[in-house]
């Protein structure tokens, strides 16, 4: 077994001068970055939780990290199949059921992955890799509930 260890940097950039006094004392606005790499990712909460829509949320991020680890393992188990992937877009969407005490969790998340392929007669089988995918996904076998996959092959 191998192990990959990550670091990711998060700074809190919403003290607008009193800190934390109260719950509408303070922006929820923080920065993303990881050392080595240019972008700095501009994040908040949710609107719904008193963050800047304009911002990327968490909730965002992770739903766009199972889109993207899915895509990932996709596109190597198309490699591998001789299946010439030419493009791929994914709508995903995802489901947070929040509780009445504020806390929750994702309950659903559904891929919609539109596949373009330069073979017609492989389409069956780049539609049924899905599957594989996502047993092989990271983000996905980290995650408690069932991810669906609605994928629409195109030539």
């Amino acid at each position: 077994m191998k192990l990959h260890h990550y670091q990711t940097n998060v700074q809190w950039t919403g003290n607008t001068g009193q800190g934390t006094a109260h719950y509408q004392a303070y922006r929820r606005d923080h920065d993303i970055s990881v050392a080595g790499k240019t972008i700095v990712i501009p994040a908040s909460s949710d609107a719904a939780f008193r963050g800047d829509a304009s911002r990327y949320s968490p909730e965002e991020l992770f739903l766009a990290s199972l889109s993207a680890c899915h895509m990932l393992w996709y596109l190597h188990l198309c490699a591998t199949h001789s299946i010439c992937v030419l493009a791929y877009e994914d709508h995903a969407i995802g489901t947070m059921e929040e509780r009445a005490d504020g806390s929750g969790q994702f309950t659903a998340v559904t891929l919609k992955p539109l596949i373009t392929i330069n073979d017609s007669s492989k389409a069956a089988l780049a539609k049924t890799l899905h599957h594989e995918a996502n047993q092989k996904c990271f983000i996905a076998n980290s995650c408690n509930f069932t991810i669906q996959h609605e994928a629409v092959i195109q030539w």
